[in-house]
């Protein structure tokens, strides 16, 4: 296993678990096979495994793992603050605790603040006294380095990096995800202000794997290195000496293998200018089925009535290259859990946007069109009443 440093100096696996998404049994994980894959990881040199609070099961199937065989010490541990339901100091105190229980331990090594998804999120916190909590929990050693996760665009991204001494930061990030999400330009800012960077969708949920069109297969196919394509994917972004850790979501011990080798070989800067022209080639393939030919320059933003275009153009092209799924998904998680509201029907028209495209798109038509089919109305009514719960207001 290969490792880079986070902030203290401490040596982390660049390949870490993702726990999320655990083989099921029945309504629950299968706690057995978790197991096995869990020890083999940690005996192959992974340090690094990543949980949530709203990951069915996850916490407590970690936490139980590493309890009956002994190794907490052996590993470093980091979930997230679901900071979407905190309402006042006392939640903050609550989760936390409960989070402690699941995982059988008596501290946290990495906490991240769940899907930031605004600066007006962070504030929110603030006001619950998350400054001081935090502080607090680090004297008395519960919780170690405090960070972010982050689904939205790059301009918010880097706000977001200003508004608290960050330790590190967790993004989505992938050769499609380049130009988007946070994006390669949001991973070299975090990077210049010293902080180490978690990959989180390496594959974009397998979907550069399981989703590829058959041209693109075939590119990989017939390249004189013979990888696949999930090994093309994790030697793209290990290859990138900003990027600390790419977590993986692996649920067998043959994916587990297989990626540990990936990330025994890969090595910094290797890739030559014959591999990012595959890459390049296979992105185009993958493009050819959008909807909305968006860069994700973001020359049209900021809109002056706050909807985020390349964020919905982003996941308008995602039902068409991956599922509509996946695109709806997407949206719920980068527009309609924002804070301040970014819905294409906030568009008045006024073309402003169209006037600094530089791929001259139909902006104003393409919104009207991606809001038809990321949000039918089903998916209205739940964001209605899930901005109603979280901010008071389903605008």
């Amino acid at each position: 296993m290969q490792y880079r440093n986070d902030k203290t100096g401490f040596p982390v696996s660049i390949l870490g678990y993702g726990c999320m998404r655990f083989t099921k049994k029945g309504t629950g994980i299968d706690l057995d096979k978790a197991e096995r894959e869990i020890l083999r990881a940690i005996e192959l040199g992974v340090n690094y495994f990543d949980t949530a609070y709203i990951y069915p099961g996850s916490e407590a199937a970690l936490g139980e793992i590493l309890a009956r065989n002994h190794c907490r010490d052996k590993v470093r541990i980091a979930s997230k603050l679901p900071q979407y339901l905190v309402r006042s100091g006392t939640d903050l105190e609550r989760y936390f605790s409960e989070q402690l229980r699941r995982l059988k331990t008596d501290h946290i090594d990495y906490y991240l603040m769940h899907m930031l998804t605004d600066v007006e999120s962070w504030h929110k916190l603030e006001k619950a006294g998350v400054r001081e909590w935090l502080a607090e929990k680090r004297r008395l050693g519960q919780i170690g380095q405090i960070g972010f996760s982050f689904h939205g665009n790059t301009a918010m991204f880097v706000k977001l990096l200003d508004v608290y001494d960050w330790d590190f930061c967790q993004i989505q990030y992938n050769y499609l995800d380049e130009n988007s999400q946070a994006g390669r330009a949001g991973l070299q800012a975090a990077a210049a202000k010293g902080l180490p960077v978690i990959i989180m969708e390496p594959l974009r949920g397998g979907k550069l794997v399981n989703l590829l069109p058959e041209q693109a297969r075939q590119r990989f196919a017939g390249d004189e290195h013979a990888w696949t394509p999930a090994e093309w994917a994790l030697r793209w972004l290990w290859d990138q000496p900003e990027v600390t850790c790419v977590l993986s979501g692996m649920n067998s011990l043959e994916m587990l293998e297989e990626n540990c080798r990936i990330a025994c070989q890969a090595e910094v800067h290797s890739f030559t200018a014959r591999e990012f022209a595959v890459l390049d080639s296979v992105k185009a393939d993958i493009e050819q089925k959008v909807k909305a030919p968006c860069t994700g320059c973001g020359y049209c933003m900021p809109c002056p009535k706050g909807v985020d275009i390349p964020g919905t153009f982003r996941c308008y092209n995602a039902m068409y290259t991956e599922n509509r799924w996946t695109g709806r998904r997407e949206y719920w998680q980068v527009v309609s859990l924002r804070r301040e509201p970014a819905f294409a029907t906030q568009c008045v028209e006024c073309g402003l946007c169209e006037q600094h495209c530089p791929q001259h798109l139909p902006i104003r038509s393409l919104l009207k069109q991606a809001n038809r089919e990321l949000r039918p109305w089903p998916y209205r009514a739940a964001s209605w009443v899930a901005r109603k719960y979280l901010f008071g207001k389903a605008k």
